[in-house]
């Protein structure tokens, strides 16, 4: 019998995670939110695990199930789309960094979808938890909108939430729509109904 690889398994609470399985850990992350993201049904683990460049068994050494794989996939996404906004005002312009925010959590919406029904069952159970999840893409818009006010090409008077639910709704709204481009459009109103009367 052979043993198991010490670069996979987990770390214990006393045991710091050694570098090549972070690394293992990363890239397995990585794969699975790009094939999910592309998803138009079930994504096979033994893909994921074949593109990251480890085996089924150390994918399953990371995350013992489908839901842990998808709940890490669903973090790292939530993360890098609830953070991005500063990164995005310093290099654009208030009204710019809000409509290539809006194409990340575009992004994001397509990861959530392409996890299907292990998403859904998750969220269901509670291990998903999605008000945090409305606070942290709020705060985002919010912190977007505040400097498109003060920059004076957004109102002032708007609230982020609202803003929040108009995204969403787009989204929703055109989830199954045969016509790809209607979603740009529909977001390209959204963000033109901010700006200053």
């Amino acid at each position: 019998m052979s043993s198991p690889d010490p670069a996979s398994e987990p770390a214990s609470a006393d045991r710091p995670v050694r570098s090549d399985a972070r690394r293992n850990r990363e890239k397995l992350v990585e794969v699975a939110r790009a094939a999910f993201g592309a998803a138009d049904g079930t994504v096979a683990l033994e893909a994921i695990a074949r593109e990251a460049g480890v085996g089924i068994g150390t994918l399953y050494r990371h995350f013992p199930t489908r839901e842990a794989l998808v709940e890490a996939v669903y973090a790292a996404e939530l993360d890098d789309v609830a953070t991005s906004a500063p990164a995005l005002l310093k290099r654009l312009p208030p009204e710019l960094a809000l409509r290539a925010w809006m194409d990340r959590y575009v992004a994001f919406f397509e990861t959530k979808r392409g996890m299907g029904d292990v998403f859904r069952a998750g969220v269901a159970s509670g291990r998903i938890a999605t008000p945090v999840t409305r606070k942290r893409i709020t705060g985002a818009i919010g912190t977007i909108l505040t400097a498109g006010a003060r920059a004076g090409v957004f109102r002032a008077d708007v609230d982020p939430e609202d803003v929040t639910m108009l995204v969403l709704g787009v989204l929703l709204s055109t989830a199954n729509d045969t016509e790809p481009e209607r979603t740009g459009r529909l977001l390209d109103l959204v963000a033109d109904s901010l700006r200053p009367k």
